[in-house]
C-alpha cells in the first residue's frame, strides 16, 4: 500500500524537476526511492516516513551546493549581466537626490544612479556599471583612461 504512495510521489517529483530543471524536487524524489527500499523491506510508515525525510534533507543540505557549482558551470550571462563592469559615457547628469541621470549602453539608453547617495557624475564623465537595480544602472565614477 504504501510502497505505492512513494512510488506515486516520485514519479511526480521527477516530472516536476524535468519541468523545472532547477535541482529542486530531485532530492526529494531520491527520499522517496529511499522510502520505498524501506517500504519493500518491511519497514513500517513511520520508519518510511524518517527516512524520506532524512534522505531529502540530508542530500539537500550536502550534496545540492556541489550538484549547482558543477552542473550550471557553464552558464552564460545574459545581456544585462554583461553590462556590469563596462565603462559607460553618461548622457546627463547622475544626481541621486534630483533624480537624474542617463547613459547610452550597447545603443540603449537607461537611467543611471550613483552608488553612493550624496556623489554626482557630470554629463560626459566615464562611470563603471557595478550593479543594476531593476531599470537602473548603479555606477560609480571611472577614474582610469579611456575605458569606451
Amino acid at each position: 500500500m504504501y510502497t505505492m504512495v512513494w512510488l506515486a510521489a516520485m514519479i511526480i517529483l521527477i516530472v516536476i524537476e524535468i519541468v523545472t530543471v532547477g535541482l529542486a524536487t530531485i532530492w526529494f524524489a531520491i527520499g522517496a526511492l529511499t522510502a520505498i527500499i524501506v517500504s519493500l523491506f518491511g519497514g513500517g510508515p513511520l520508519l518510511q516516513l524518517a527516512a524520506f525525510l532524512s534522505v531529502s534533507f540530508g542530500m539537500l543540505i550536502f550534496t545540492r551546493p556541489f550538484a549547482v557549482k558543477y552542473i550550471n558551470s557553464t552558464r552564460t550571462r545574459t545581456n544585462y549581466e554583461g553590462i556590469i563592469g563596462k565603462v559607460v559615457r553618461i548622457t546627463q547628469n547622475v544626481d541621486n537626490i534630483a533624480e537624474t541621470g542617463c547613459a547610452i549602453v550597447n545603443g540603449q539608453e537607461w537611467t543611471v544612479r550613483a552608488v553612493k547617495q550624496g556623489s554626482k557624475i557630470a554629463l560626459g564623465d566615464l562611470a563603471k556599471v557595478v550593479d543594476i537595480k531593476g531599470v537602473k544602472l548603479i555606477v560609480e565614477k571611472y577614474e582610469g583612461e579611456d575605458g569606451l
